[in-house]
């Protein structure tokens, strides 16, 4: 098994500020790929998690582990434009939108738009010196977005009611899973209803 890291010249913490750390190690299952192995140990110096690969350095162990997935060959996710290839969802996503054009998170000082609501958040705070007041892992509200034209929604039920409405072949409908979907159909029936009949007032 892989080297685990260790903290060295750290002073003894007592036991409550020690916690649980997971650590991936790069265990080779065939020539030229690696996959990770998760294993525990505890640390008391959270401050970096390096790469045993290429040695780059991360705060959270959970960036690490997501890192890790980079040095993969085989990459599952595909871009349809260019057919360059990723192996996290996340990243597909941030880099389709620089085909799009699609950016959702807008500056409320200036209006200049970005793909990512990190971008946004660097910057105001390096443009307008606009510090988050965010506690530390506090959730941000979730932008619910259209991949097909850019608009944003508050809820999940919201951007499925305007895909189904103004993107009715979108991929999206098609990966929503059938169980979300009815969920949502449910939950939308009454609204698509009533909307009908104030469509056939007008009439």
């Amino acid at each position: 098994m892989g080297h685990v890291p260790q903290c060295h010249n750290e002073p003894a913490l007592p036991s409550r500020f020690r916690f649980r750390l997971f650590f991936a190690v790069p265990v080779p299952h065939s020539p030229g790929l690696s996959r990770p192995q998760f294993t525990t140990g505890t640390c008391t110096d959270a401050a970096v998690h390096s790469c045993e690969l290429c040695g780059k350095g991360f705060r959270l162990q959970r960036m690490l582990n997501r890192h890790v997935k980079c040095h993969s060959q085989v990459k599952r996710h595909l871009c349809t434009f260019c057919g360059k290839g990723f192996n996290d969802t996340f990243d597909l996503k941030r880099h389709v939108r620089t085909h799009t054009g699609i950016r959702p998170y807008k500056c409320e000082v200036c209006n200049k738009a970005f793909t990512q609501r990190c971008s946004l958040e660097s910057h105001l705070k390096k443009i307008h010196g606009v510090q988050q007041q965010y506690a530390y892992k506090q959730r941000r509200d979730k932008l619910y977005v259209c991949e097909d034209c850019g608009y944003t929604g508050p809820t999940q039920e919201d951007l499925y009611l305007h895909v189904s409405s103004v993107h009715p072949s979108s991929a999206f409908l098609k990966k929503t899973s059938k169980k979300l979907a009815a969920v949502l159909q449910n939950k939308l029936s009454p609204v698509l209803q009533r909307n009908s009949k104030e469509d056939d007032k007008d009439e």
